[in-house]
């Protein structure tokens, strides 16, 4: 998604009457995107919640990293899928397993962004015994999401939707997902104002200019994802927001 001692208890959320401020892929100007450091340094810069990418090694190990191949972040050529996570940790130690991202995330919500469906039982069942169900919500398209809904009926789901033609009837009651999680360009005051009356929660990704987060604040989305989240938190603190997630989340 692009654009351009004891630990403390989970946040609830963000001040009532402004959007969450969603860290994408953690805080990637300030550490390589989808590591340890990244999202240390979005959970210090305020992040109300912190998404993450999860993938499985060759044996069946959930891993965090977006793409399908080491080749981009990591510089080999090679297909996450081929690897054992024994070989990938030997190859791209800053791979981060999802046990240690949601170690590190544990103050703060986590969005998991399944672009593989194959991932979700592991993914699922690594949220479970590290026990964080109660603070990881899951995003992804359809089949992705009928997935995480067959593992874990009680899971809280962001659908992904990239069209601007209405989500069917069919797929809401199907899902049932608390999120309708967007490209920000395919927002409209109408198309948000819908979802609410629906009772759902609406998202915007991936939004890095602060006139446009300013802007989808005061339409009244419940969450914005960023590539800057420093700047998102910074954005919304001066906004004269209206976003629902205050009167829908608790």
């Amino acid at each position: 998604m692009t654009d351009e001692t004891a630990p403390a208890a989970p946040q609830a959320g963000p001040p009532r009457g402004r959007p969450a401020a969603v860290a994408h892929r953690g805080a990637p100007f300030a550490a390589r995107e989808n590591t340890l450091p990244s999202f240390r340094a979005a959970v210090a810069a305020g992040a109300d919640a912190v998404e993450l990418d999860v993938r499985l090694t060759r044996d069946g190990v959930p891993v965090v990293l977006h793409d399908r191949t080491l080749e981009r972040l990591w510089g080999h050529e090679v297909a996450l899928a081929a690897l054992t996570h024994e070989r990938l940790t030997a190859l791209a130690e800053g791979v981060p397993s999802l046990d240690d991202a949601l170690a590190v995330t544990d103050t703060v919500r986590t969005l998991i962004d399944l672009p593989d469906p194959a991932a979700v039982p592991a993914t699922v069942a690594a949220v479970r015994a590290a026990d964080a169900a109660e603070r990881v919500y899951y995003c992804g398209g359809p089949e992705a999401m009928r997935r995480v809904r067959a593992a874990e009926p009680g899971a809280e789901l962001a659908l992904t939707w990239e069209r601007a033609a209405p989500v069917r009837p069919t797929l809401l009651e199907e899902l049932r997902p608390r999120w309708l999680n967007y490209g920000f360009g395919l927002l409209t005051p109408e198309l948000i104002a819908r979802a609410h009356a629906d009772g759902r929660l609406v998202s915007a990704w991936t939004v890095d200019r602060v006139r446009t987060m300013r802007r989808l604040a005061v339409l009244g989305v419940d969450a914005i994802t960023t590539n800057h989240i420093a700047r998102l938190v910074s954005a919304l603190e001066s906004s004269p927001a209206r976003g629902s997630w205050g009167r829908l989340v608790t």
